[in-house]
């Protein structure tokens, strides 16, 4: 048997998603078939006492920093995952980057569009750094099925989509306020920021290029207590939908793209429905086995077909197809897919690769115009300087 070959990783930000990342190297036995493995070595927080969990819990775990910069001296470590707010990204991004390590970060790349600018500048100074953005949904197996019906042009012409995050856990008034409520560390972008990249990766993987934008921004709950129970401004943008006119080849077509963090009844649900001329399709990790069907055909009646799904992913496992997929499955099948295209280049083993620095850049030009939108009332459109398409000097 070939041995594996070995990543180094250093996680910088050890809150929620720095341990689910973590733990999903404790699975890595679940994928099968690939050559490489990744090993956390070494941990970073500014909080000490969030070091702990990783250093009792994950075996390879070498070293332990409360500064990324000694962290990023060390030569040993290979890649980095991030995830820290949002005005972090900036700073901390580039000093990955300037330092030669490979990079996983968490959406949505710069607290605002200058913010991301400068991760880009430093990203086209240093072109041999992979670097990638996290986004876990599309590795769901109605996601990646409706990727490749896409790729195959199953759809017909397009005549309608529609894309979106919704989770409910802002819904209680009491909860008290974090750093995604504040505008300094959130950004003026708020859900957007948050959940946009899950929604617009597949759209703009596509190739489907929005036009212009109509931002519905809404600031539901105005207050939230503070840790001595003192109500305080709750800043940012709780909901949004944007609506635009989207091109794909030779169509024009309504895209909606929402994100929700007060939408009652659902927890954490992301979907997609694509309407076509031939065939339509519709997927919702609500109902994570099933996917939903149309096809056209002239002189049938037409209905929608619900069937269950197997357990189909981009990189095999050791799952039974009965099975249902989760939220851990999407994220180890991420890492998988940053991991082979570190080590494999254009010879990864499956084509689906992470989000890429050019998609952020691209959402960063969507949330602008949705600010300037909600401050006007008026569709705003996408030129040359701010449009989704625009060159930003990658290789995509």
């Amino acid at each position: 048997m070939t041995e594996k070959r070995k990543i180094r990783f250093g996680i910088i930000g050890c809150g929620l998603m720095g341990r689910e990342f973590a733990s999903a190297s404790a699975r890595w036995c679940h994928l099968l078939d690939l050559d490489f493995q990744p090993e956390i070595v070494a941990v970073c927080d500014s909080n000490p006492a969030m070091l702990d969990w990783f250093v009792n819990e994950i075996s390879s775990v070498e070293k332990k920093f409360t500064n990324h910069k000694e962290l990023l001296k060390d030569p040993s470590v290979e890649a980095i995952y991030c995830a820290v707010p949002h005005h972090l990204h900036e700073q901390i991004y580039i000093d990955i980057i300037e330092a030669g390590k490979h990079l996983l970060g968490e959406k949505p790349f710069g607290i605002d569009f200058n913010a991301n600018q400068n991760i880009i500048e430093a990203l086209n100074k240093n072109p041999n750094v992979i670097v990638r953005c996290s986004s876990e949904f599309p590795f769901y197996p109605g996601a990646y099925q409706i990727s490749e019906w896409v790729n195959q042009n199953r759809f017909g012409s397009i005549i309608e989509v529609e894309t979106g995050f919704w989770h409910s856990s802002d819904l209680d008034p009491n909860k008290p306020i974090n750093w995604k409520r504040e505008i300094k560390t959130n950004g003026e972008y708020g859900c957007m920021g948050d959940l946009g990249m899950h929604v617009l990766h597949l759209p703009l993987r596509f190739g489907w290029k929005p036009q212009n934008i109509r931002g519905h921004l809404g600031n539901i709950i105005h207050d939230r207590p503070n840790t001595d129970g003192k109500l305080v401004p709750c800043e940012t943008w709780d909901n949004a939908i944007l609506t635009c006119d989207a091109v794909a080849d030779a169509d024009k077509f309504p895209l909606i793209m929402s994100m929700k963090r007060i939408a009652p009844g659902h927890a954490n649900t992301w979907f997609i429905r694509i309407i076509g001329t031939e065939f339509s399709a519709e997927y919702n990790t609500k109902y994570p086995k099933q996917m939903a069907t149309l096809s056209f055909r002239p002189g049938e009646n037409q209905g929608w077909k619900y069937e269950d799904l197997p357990y189909k992913s981009a990189y095999p496992t050791i799952t039974g197809s009965i099975f249902e997929f989760g939220f851990s499955d999407s994220i180890l099948q991420m890492w998988a897919a940053f991991c082979d295209e570190l080590v494999n280049g254009q010879e990864m083993s499956q084509s689906f690769y992470c989000a890429t620095p050019q998609e952020a850049v691209s959402t960063h030009h969507i949330f602008t115009a949705a600010l300037e939108s909600q401050r006007t009332s008026k569709t705003v459109a996408l030129n040359r300087s701010n449009r989704s398409d625009v060159n930003v000097g990658l290789e995509v």
